[in-house]
């Protein structure tokens, strides 16, 4: 049914709304008049207090109810408006559903990194019992690669040019005169090659001179004059089982911060160094390298005892937590994350020697301490 079919009056006059009665007068009704007057008597829409389709865009049925002073409008009828072009209803919201924390990673390779450290294992325990001289030439070329990796990676990232062939010939004579003539030849050869590294700058231009110097000087300190400490240790008669000792420990203080850090690790050590850090993780170091030196004081070292070995296990945590914080410290400063990629899983020689480093001069005086230099 149209707008007009609805109610139309007769001809004569209209239905009052009052009287019941016909009008006199009255405009005629009709579809033309009843459209121009339903335009022009469109009531507004009634918003309810509940938002609804509807308004503007209601059907037929909204659309034919005219209202005004000349019509009466019929019972409203219930319906559901339903809109032209009906806007989607979001879908219905989702319970939560809890996801299951991240599981904790490495962050590396780890296949590759045990096949990588096995390797060397094997290779470093191999030369140390069977040829002295051959784990010598272990030490040096490991002290060469990472004084390359070190110096690289200063003039990448900070312009500075440590010269590198007086370094890698002064830090291999280093590694070998500790083993012929103990500290006294370390020193020698640590001071001819803090001079070589200041004449062979001398043949570039004086620009950046003082800070290339210095940094060749930290990197002839850093790599192969701590290095020195392992190749003395070499000398005594159980020359190989302190070294063995020195690496075993140092190992299993890394391998109990990690395990422990990564099961129970929450409170940060040096969040602005090593974010992956933490106490438990040093905890853990401690524990393990304790153990572990107790058991090598009383069964590997000549005259040594277990007591010696607890003492010496908390000095190889600690100054092996020292030594990687140490490097992250340069790291960061560098803005790298490895100081290199030649072994995977672990980065660079320079990542492997970090803890050992600043390990070696500390187990090397505390054995001559406990057991003497043999």
């Amino acid at each position: 049914m149209n707008d007009s079919s609805w109610g139309a009056p007769p001809q004569a006059g209209y239905w009052g709304p009052s009287d019941g009665g016909p009008v006199q007068g009255a405009a005629p009704a009709g579809p033309a008049y009843d459209a121009q007057y339903a335009q022009q008597t469109r009531p507004m829409p009634i918003v309810p207090d509940v938002p609804e389709h509807g308004g503007d865009q209601d059907d037929d049925r909204g659309a034919a109810r005219v209202s005004g002073p000349l019509f009466q409008n019929p019972p409203a009828q219930p319906y559901a408006a339903v809109p032209q072009n009906p806007e989607p209803m979001p879908d219905a919201p989702q319970p939560a559903q809890s996801q299951p924390p991240p599981k904790k990673t490495a962050g590396r390779d780890l296949g590759a990194a045990i096949g990588v450290g096995v390797g060397l294992g094997a290779v470093i325990i191999a030369s140390l019992f069977v040829v002295k001289a051959v784990f010598v030439g272990v030490v040096a070329v490991a002290v060469v690669v990472g004084l390359w990796e070190l110096t690289k990676r200063l003039e990448e990232r900070k312009g500075i040019k440590a010269p590198l062939v007086p370094l890698a010939i002064g830090g291999a004579a280093m590694v070998v005169a500790g083993y012929a003539r103990g500290a006294e030849g370390a020193w020698v050869a640590m001071a001819l090659t803090a001079l070589a590294v200041l004449v062979w700058r001398m043949t570039e231009p004086p620009e950046g001179y003082l800070k290339d110097v210095t940094a060749g000087l930290f990197a002839a300190f850093y790599v192969p004059f701590l290095a020195t400490f392992v190749t003395m240790m070499l000398m005594a008669d159980d020359g190989a089982q302190r070294v063995l000792t020195f690496l075993l420990l140092t190992v299993v203080s890394d391998t109990g911060a990690y395990a422990v850090g990564w099961r129970f690790g929450r409170t940060k050590l040096a969040p602005r160094i090593s974010p992956g850090k933490t106490r438990e993780g040093l905890l853990g170091a401690v524990a393990f390298a304790m153990a572990a030196g107790a058991l090598c004081m009383q069964f590997m070292i000549e005259d040594g005892l277990w007591w010696q070995g607890l003492l010496l296990g908390l000095a190889v945590a600690v100054s092996a937590t020292l030594g990687d914080l140490g490097e992250s410290m340069i790291k960061r400063d560098l803005g790298i994350k490895d100081m290199g990629t030649l072994l995977p899983g672990h980065g660079g020689i320079m990542d492997r020697l970090d803890s050992l480093l600043p390990t070696a001069p500390v187990v090397w005086l505390l054995l001559v301490i406990f057991v003497g230099s043999g």
